[in-house]
């Protein structure tokens, strides 16, 4: 077996539950080819004992692409990385930072940041078990770890197992007493921790992530990190992905249009829909596309309104695109 190449990590799109699915990453290529794409989560339960293909099938155009998991046993989580190699990854990540009860009671996410020994283990057989990169995915300190030394020692004993690469969202995770969606909003960014992991760490590759919304600010952070991870602004405002290759990675491409990625996608569509895809599945990830445009509130309504009745099919696009440059909507719409 040829060891894989590695991965350039400068631009990568953030693994978020419900989110980023395959047709989601499809649609992310569509703008991009040079970021790393990360799955949702999944857990070594769910992969172990449910159904494979639903959780692992993707898209060939998604490479480079990375399975994150979910879990703390390392002889599941060893078997895992083999299956994700199996499958073609090009990378797998551990999950060492959702903070959500649900995970917490399988020991799963943040909670694991308490454990940095047993996460070594976790990693460690991973990477017996597989010749694709193993990282991890971590907060910089949960509840009342408000010490640098703490993120530190869970770094250092992580690293010393050979894991080269550390994904950092540069938020505290509180366990008790905020949701999910609040602990990506509540506790304060604190870049200078993850900068001074990066200093202290000059040999380990150290991505940064929380809050970032602009390719300027993603190359103001590259001064200091060696790769940064964008979440739910790609997905809300996903354009902002279609100068990726050319501003982070100097590619000389031509940038793709909005219109050429509907058009990219509605062919994507077509092709789920003869399947047996349901269109609004396909469509949800879309609705940002047109963001700050004359006509985006039109685009969106009309996918909104439409795509979730049975049978819905590219006429519906198709519609939303017309009303881009309509307005107000046009009557055969409003009767539709």
């Amino acid at each position: 077996m040829t060891l894989p190449q590695a991965l350039d990590r400068r631009f990568t799109l953030a693994p978020m539950m419900e989110w980023s699915t395959s047709d989601c990453r499809t649609f992310w290529r569509l703008l991009t080819q040079k970021a790393v794409l990360y799955t949702e989560m999944v857990t070594t339960g769910a992969l172990l004992h449910g159904d494979r293909a639903r959780f692992l099938d993707y898209n060939a155009c998604e490479h480079p692409l990375a399975l994150q998991l979910g879990g703390s046993d390392p002889t599941a989580l060893a078997e895992c990385a083999r299956i994700a190699e199996d499958w073609g990854y090009d990378e797998v990540n551990l999950n060492c930072g959702c903070p959500s009860d649900r995970v917490q009671n399988g020991m799963i996410g943040a909670c694991l940041m308490a454990e940095p020994e047993l996460v070594a283990d976790c990693i460690a057989n991973m990477q017996q078990a597989v010749k694709i990169p193993v990282t991890v995915k971590h907060r910089i300190g949960i509840d009342d770890m408000e010490d640098y030394a703490g993120l530190a020692k869970f770094v250092g004993t992580i690293a010393a197992t050979g894991c080269n690469t550390f994904i950092v969202h540069a938020r505290k995770a509180w366990l008790k007493g905020l949701s999910p969606k609040e602990n990506r909003e509540i506790p304060p960014l604190q870049y200078d921790k993850v900068y001074q992991l990066k200093q202290d760490f000059p040999h380990l590759e150290i991505i940064i992530n929380g809050g970032i919304t602009t390719l300027e600010q993603s190359q103001s952070l590259l001064k200091h990190v060696d790769g940064v991870m964008v979440g739910r602004e790609a997905y809300s405002n996903p354009y902002l992905l279609a100068k990726v290759d050319q501003t982070i990675y100097g590619d000389d491409c031509h940038i793709v249009s909005r219109d050429e990625v509907m058009q990219g996608f509605m062919d994507y569509c077509a092709i789920q829909l003869a399947k047996g895809a349901r269109l609004n599945h396909l469509t949800r990830h879309i609705l940002g596309l047109y963001q700050g445009l004359p006509g985006a509130r039109q685009f969106r309504r009309i996918i909104s309104e439409q795509a979730h009745k049975p049978g819905a099919g590219i006429e519906v696009l198709e519609r939303a695109l017309k009303a881009l440059n309509e307005l107000p909507l046009t009557e055969d719409y409003q009767g539709a």
